[in-house]
């Protein structure tokens, strides 16, 4: 039935089963929208209002926020944490003997043992003797102390470089397009050619012209790496706001856009690792570098090449080491890189 009211007007019948007010599946029309409700009408804050709630956008609860700023960040299971022990204790072992192989050395690495290539297992000689009859084990044990600290400083030096020079040009296009061609010029030096150059022009030689070939050749490569990468962190709203506050560039290097790339200057060690480990050992096995009689594994490989069918161990074992050496540093290095497990989830 339908009533009138004072002014005239008609009003509806009531249905006295109906409770009065919205329903508890109806969002209020007026006030304020409660947590966890959806709403007819425009979306806000990102968050799907119409329909079910898109997956990972949580609106209530411990988790507000969903997977973005704001929610909590996951922590890594067990099964994680093992696979990054697995993965990184070998370059740990590795490094540590190599470190320690002069003092764990069973002989004396500049003296006959045995006779020239001798089987292994002749005169006390584990792996046998070299061109010379030095024991093989010992200059095995010693020669790689060096290496790995070479590559070490190379791949700080160029890591380092290129995070300042990437980073500066993404910052500012005209020094980063002379950063980038550069690079593309210094690119086309092949890297045997490069090592040649420089070590037989560098007053003297030895370890610094090793050091600073092997630099200017691998900062070309990790400079386009850094760039792409920093480019999109130059382009976000804070950095912007630190460049219309009159930051200078030094502080937006350090500061604003270098922390957020610490996961692919972390990869981008491991990879200017390995690539010093090779550009060292080629230098060693063109003699370059380290000079006879020094342990050294590239040097032993070229020392003993005319030696592999008397005992090849005098040229598989050095060779093995550098092998093992690159790979269990790369995989280090990838697992130790921080993941950033926050993906945008797209709202439909």
């Amino acid at each position: 039935m339908t009533g009138e009211s004072r002014d005239g007007s008609r009003a509806a019948a009531v249905d006295p089963s109906v409770p009065d007010g919205p329903g508890p599946d109806e969002a209020a029309a007026d006030g304020p929208v409660t947590d966890g409700s959806v709403v007819d009408g425009p979306a806000t804050d990102g968050l799907a209002t119409e329909g079910p709630v898109a997956e990972g956008a949580f609106t209530d609860g411990p988790f507000k926020g969903g997977p973005f700023e704001g929610g909590p960040v996951p922590r890594p299971g067990r099964g994680a944490v093992r696979r990054t022990v697995l993965r990184t204790v070998p370059a740990v072992l590795l490094t540590a003997v190599a470190v320690a192989g002069p003092w764990l050395a069973p002989h004396a690495t500049d003296r006959p043992v045995t006779a020239p290539y001798a089987p292994p297992g002749t005169d006390g000689a584990l792996l046998g003797g070299d061109q010379l009859g030095r024991d093989i084990l010992s200059r095995l044990l010693a020669g790689g102390r060096e290496l790995i600290g070479t590559s070490l400083v190379v791949a700080l030096l160029v890591t380092g470089l290129a995070a300042l020079l990437g980073t500066a040009g993404a910052l500012r296009p005209a020094l980063g397009r002379a950063v980038e061609r550069t690079a593309d010029v210094l690119m086309l030096l092949p890297a045997v050619l490069g090592i040649l150059l420089i070590t037989l022009s560098w007053p003297d030689g030895g370890r610094s012209a090793v050091i600073t070939a092997a630099v200017a050749l691998g900062v070309p490569y990790a400079v386009r790496l850094v760039a792409g990468a920093a480019a999109p962190v130059a382009a976000t709203g804070y950095v912007e706001a630190a460049v219309a506050g009159g930051e200078r560039l030094w502080h937006l290097v350090i500061r604003d856009v270098l922390p957020n790339l610490r996961a692919t200057l972390l990869v981008l060690f491991g990879l200017r690792f390995v690539a010093a480990v090779y550009l060292v050992a080629t230098a060693g096995f063109l003699q370059v570098g380290p000079q006879p009689p020094a342990a050294d594994w590239a040097l032993m490989i070229r020392e003993n090449a005319p030696g592999i069918l008397l005992n090849p161990w005098a040229v598989v074992a050095p060779s093995i080491a550098i092998g093992l050496l690159a790979m269990s540093v790369n995989l280090a290095a990838d697992a130790l890189a921080p993941r950033t497990g926050r993906k945008a989830v797209p709202v439909l």
